[in-house]
Order: C-alpha cells, then structure tokens, then sequence
C-alpha cells in the first residue's frame, strides 16, 4: 500500500521493487509518514480485554473512513474491525480501525490493541525456533512476532493462520535485528491504525523464496541471544485471511459510494468476500484486467506508458508523474478541478480507459475521503490508482488461481 508509506507526504501509494516481487504495498508506509508518525497503532487507546467472539454472519464486512484512533491520521484510510481468537476457541478479541490493503498480504496487528488477553500460540520455523518477521514497505519495515490466530471477519473464518504481532515487547522480540532495521524506518502499523489487513492476490506475504532462503529478509529465528535471519515453511508465513476461509475465498470486493469535489468528512461502504460466490459479489459487467505474475498491468497516461501499474486501497491518493500539475505540501495543487484520463491495458491486451479528477490539496486536506487526492512521488513504472480510483465503483481483487465466469486470477475488475 501506499498511504504514506515511501513519503513523508500526508498519502501516498506506491508499492517497491521488493513489494512487487514479495507482494507487499507501499500504501501503508506513505499513509504512516503523511501523519508524521512512524510507531505501531495503539492510538494511546486502552487495550480491551479478551471476550466472547461476536455473532456475525454473511459475507460483508462495514467498511469505514475516518482520520484513525485519535483523530489525527491520513485522509483516505478504509478500516474495518477484525477479531482475533485464541486458535479453536470462543476467547477473542475485536481489534477496530485496521487498514484494508489491497496492495499487501497478511494480517499485522499492533499488540498494543492485543493487550494480554489473549494467548495465541507462536509460528516456528523448521529448526523450532520462535519467528519473527520483517515486512518490509516503501517507507521502512514492520516488526514483530509470527503466532497463530483464528480470524473471523463478518461471517467469515480462517482458522489457526499465522498472523504478524507488530512491536511485541516480549524480551525475544523487543530489539529489532540490524537485518531488518537498515531496511529503513519502523513504521509499525501506521499512524491512527491499530493494524493492516492485507487482502490481496497472494495466500501469503512472501512464499517460496523464503522457504528456500534468507536473501529477502523477511523471517527470522529468535530466541534469548537475539534474531537471526531464516528460512520460513509456507504453513508458517503470515497468511492472507481469505485464501483460507471455507468458502467465499477466492478474492474480494471493495464497494465504497461516490465523493464529491471537496471532499467528504465522513464515509462508509463495504469488503465483500468472495468473487461470483454469492449475488452481492457478481462480476456483471465489471471490466476484467489480468494481471501479471507481480498483480500488475500497464497504464498509459499522455503517452508514457507504466508497464507495473496496480490498483492499491493503501494508498491514500493517486500518485503518477505530471511536471505540469503544480504541487504544494508534497500533492498536486491546480489552480481549478483538473479533469485527466488515463488507459488500463491487462496482460492480455483488453484496454479500459479511465476519467479521473484532480483537485487542489488546499480544498481536501481537512477532508476525511477526497476523491481528487493525488501526487508525484517519483514512480518511474508505476501509476498508482490509490483510494480514490475505488470511490463510486465496485473493484474487484480475484486471487492467483481463483476461478470466475471472466477467467482466472490474479485479475482487477471494476
């Protein structure tokens, strides 16, 4: 994802060499450094105690916009609310305003929003030994501990799943390796957010190369005299929740109402599970844009085309490159609504071409959604469709593999 996770900006949505290849976004780096702020995601909220899980049904998880847990967070932040649960049993726990990223893969909650009321069971590698993770986004890295937890989201349940605790004070994991500290700043889980939910088109966040090998830096073995970099089996990498539901686990579908110039200081919608499984998740006449081996396809704007473009609900603006559009406070600032246009071609060869908007920062920023939002933050092959590309559409996110009555995943639709 991109929020402001490569920037120092108030958003932003890019996704590294290393995201394309490991399938983390740059989203949420940008959205972290936006806010001026580079910690994990208690939002100085008390951690609740454990409880019994609710009773939830369905497919549909409440989708919200907001400026985080105190107020103060990025613009263009979706959240929703997630509940953990000790694996096989009813003692859980409701975890609110945790990011939805499309550009990422993987559960990472801030243990600060877990408190001690929860025991989950911690993931080790082949040799025994506790895991720990080093996810690494455009802006810096995310630390902590790998354990198992049940995820239940709406009606929805992945059992036993490896999940990332972000800043886990416990002693194994209270200092973070040098292998993972020069990768940047610690970013935790972003400024206002209590967590990243990462539902994008890979089941887990790294996969074969670090069941091979060290060289991507994500995994290590920790114990009393510290981390050291390891390999990680698949069955203990931290998962995407949706590959592993029951049913309704072959994509997502993000739906979130239209905004008007100027912004909107308050905005809900919905993550739907599930691509053709149910009537509330059909493609219709949804256009189908395949995507490579990365998740990514080429865009074309005034003739220059991005071949590793994506469509990413971390990152809080839409960022491409225009050195005609004048910028103030890191995003682009027109003197007037500027009306632009843009050409979505898939690995296949089937084109959509897209009308977007942009608007002055000066006119948004106090905004909670703003649909106009964007900026340049370098991309050289890349034109980023962050949060305000999914405003007034259904966008559609189908996993590698998934089956539909329009081909088979990974592929965006909207």
């Amino acid at each position: 994802m991109a929020i402001v996770k490569a920037s120092s900006r108030q958003g932003i949505g890019l996704r590294s060499l290393l995201q394309s290849l490991l399938g983390l976004s740059l989203a949420l780096a940008l959205a972290m450094a936006l806010a001026g702020c580079g910690g994990g995601g208690g939002g100085g909220d008390q951690p609740p105690a454990a409880m019994a899980a609710p009773v939830t049904t369905g497919n549909v998880l409440p989708l919200t916009l907001d400026r985080g847990t105190d107020g103060t967070g990025p613009f263009n932040i979706p959240y929703v609310t997630v509940v953990i649960c000790e694996p096989g049993t009813d003692s859980c726990q409701s975890v609110d305003h945790v990011l939805v990223d499309t550009g990422s893969y993987g559960l990472r909650i801030a243990a600060s929003a877990i408190g001690s009321g929860l025991s989950l069971p911690p993931v080790v590698n082949a040799a025994a030994a506790a895991l720990g993770e080093c996810a690494q986004f455009a802006s810096g890295f995310v630390w902590g501990s790998v354990h198992r937890a049940d995820v239940r989201l709406a009606g929805e349940r992945a059992g036993g799943i490896p999940i990332q605790v972000v800043d886990d004070p416990a002693p194994a994991f209270a200092t973070v390796p040098s292998g993972c500290s020069r990768t940047g700043a610690n970013i935790g889980v972003g400024a206002g957010a209590k967590g990243i939910l990462g539902v994008g088109m890979l089941a887990r966040d790294c996969g074969v190369s670090c069941v091979s090998g060290t060289a991507a830096g994500f995994y290590f073995a920790c114990g009393p005299s510290g981390c050291a970099a390891s390999t990680a089996p698949l069955a203990s990498q931290v998962a995407n929740p949706v590959a592993f539901f029951a049913s309704d686990n072959n994509g997502v579908v993000v739906d979130l109402p239209a905004v008007p110039l100027g912004g909107a200081t308050a905005l809900s919608g919905s993550l739907i599970f599930g691509i053709e499984t149910q009537a509330n998740n059909q493609l219709g006449t949804a256009t189908v844009l395949q995507a490579n081996s990365q998740g990514n396809f080429t865009t074309t704007y005034k003739g220059v085309s991005y071949p590793s473009s994506f469509i990413d609900s971390g990152s809080n603006a839409i960022f491409f490159s225009d050195t005609a559009i004048p910028v103030c406070s890191g995003f682009y600032c027109p003197p007037a609504p500027l009306a632009l246009s843009a050409v979505n071609t898939s690995a296949t060869g089937v084109s959509s071409s897209v009308d977007f908007t942009i608007e002055s920062i000066a006119n948004i920023a106090s905004s909670t959604a703003a649909i106009d939002a964007g900026a340049d933050i370098g991309l050289a092959r890349s034109f980023d469709w962050g949060l305000p590309f999914f405003f007034g559409r259904k966008v559609f996110v189908a996993m590698t593999g998934a089956s539909t009555s329009k081909g088979t995943g990974p592929f965006w639709a909207y």
